[in-house]
C-alpha cells in the first residue's frame, strides 16, 4: 500500500460562507469527512500548521483513493500530494542504480 503527505492549505477565493454559523456547519462536514477516512484507515495523521489555514495529512492507499479524498476538498482547499517512498526501499533502489553505473563504467559502456 502506498503512503502519502498532502500538503493543504485553505483557498482564500473559495466560497467560505461569512455568517460564523454557515462557516461552521461546512467546517463540521469536513471534519466528518476526515474523522471518515481516519476510520477507514486512509488518513493516518491530519495535522494543522500554526497559521491555522494551512497543514499536512499523511494517508495510505491506491493513488486513485488520494485523489478522490484531496477531490472532496476543491474548491475550498488545495493540495499538494507527494507519494513516499520509505527510507529502506530508498535506499535499495539508489544502491542499486549507482552499482549499474557503476557497472557501466566498468565496461566502457
Amino acid at each position: 500500500m502506498a503512503r502519502f503527505l498532502v500538503l493543504w492549505k485553505r483557498n482564500p477565493v473559495a466560497p467560505w460562507p461569512r455568517d460564523p454559523e454557515e462557516y461552521l456547519k461546512l467546517q463540521e462536514k469536513m471534519w466528518a469527512g476526515i474523522d471518515h477516512l481516519v476510520k477507514r484507515g486512509e488518513v493516518r495523521d491530519f495535522s494543522y500548521f500554526l497559521d491555522g489555514t494551512s497543514g499536512y495529512t499523511l494517508g495510505e492507499g491506491e493513488a486513485t483513493d488520494i485523489f478522490r479524498d484531496v477531490s472532496m476538498l476543491t474548491p475550498f482547499y488545495e493540495c499538494e500530494v507527494h507519494e513516499i517512498i520509505p527510507y529502506e526501499k530508498g535506499k535499495e533502489t539508489l544502491r542499486a542504480l549507482l552499482k549499474a553505473q557503476i557497472g557501466q563504467v566498468h565496461r566502457g559502456d
